[in-house]
C-alpha cells in the first residue's frame, strides 16, 4: 500500500512539473510574453481608442466608431463618485458649445443599477449629453480607468490625444483651448 501511494505521488509530481514546463516551453516556442498585470487594459495618449458598445439611457447601442471623424470626450464616472457630480455641470456646458456635427461626449457611468439610478440624476441635474451604461466595469478596465472620474480625449481619427485623471473645470478656458485645438485636426 505504501509502495502504490509513493508511486502515485512521484507520478503525480511529475506530471505537474511536466505540465508547468510544457506551458513554459510551449509559450516561449510561439514567442508569447505573458502582459504584466500592470500593463493590461491601459489606454495611452497616441494608441487608438478602442471601440466599445454600450447602451444609452433609452437603451439604444451606441459605439465610440459611429463618432469616427467627431472629437470625443469619453468620460468614465458614476452618481456615487463626489468628484464626478462636480465636473459634470461644467461638462454640460462645454457639451453645449459645439455642435454635434464636430464634438460628442460620452459619459459612461459604471454605476451597477444602470439607468435606476443615472435617469434621476440626469434629470435633476438637466444634462443633454449621452449617458452610456457600463454595469459591469468592462470597457472602464479595457481602458485602464482604475479610479473616477477618468477622461479620455479621442480625436477625429479615434486616436486618445488625452488621458485626465480626476474631476476638471470643462468650461475652463484651458479645456475649451484643448477642444479647439483638436477640432482643427
Amino acid at each position: 500500500m505504501k509502495r502504490l501511494l509513493a508511486i502515485i505521488v512521484i507520478i503525480g509530481t511529475s506530471a505537474l512539473e511536466f505540465t508547468s514546463l510544457s506551458l513554459a516551453s510551449a509559450l516561449e516556442l510561439i514567442g508569447a510574453r505573458p502582459e504584466p498585470i500592470a500593463e493590461r487594459g491601459i489606454v495611452k495618449v497616441g494608441d487608438e481608442a478602442p471601440n466599445f458598445q454600450l447602451r444609452d439611457l433609452n437603451g439604444n447601442v451606441v459605439s465610440l466608431s459611429q463618432l469616427r471623424g467627431k472629437v470625443v470626450l469619453l468620460n468614465f464616472w458614476a452618481t456615487w463618485c463626489g468628484p464626478c457630480r462636480i465636473e459634470m455641470p461644467a461638462m454640460e456646458q462645454l457639451y453645449r458649445s459645439y455642435s454635434r456635427k464636430d464634438f460628442e461626449i460620452l459619459a459612461v457611468s459604471t454605476d451597477a443599477q444602470g439607468a435606476a439610478v443615472t435617469r434621476p440624476f440626469q434629470q435633476e441635474m438637466g444634462f443633454t449629453f449621452p449617458i452610456l451604461h457600463d454595469a459591469e466595469y468592462r470597457v472602464g478596465l479595457m481602458y485602464g480607468a482604475r479610479t473616477l472620474p477618468m477622461t479620455f480625449m479621442v480625436d477625429r481619427k479615434g486616436i486618445v490625444r488625452q488621458k485626465v485623471p480626476g474631476a476638471r473645470n470643462w468650461d475652463a478656458p484651458e479645456a475649451r483651448e484643448l477642444v479647439q485645438a483638436m477640432l482643427k485636426f
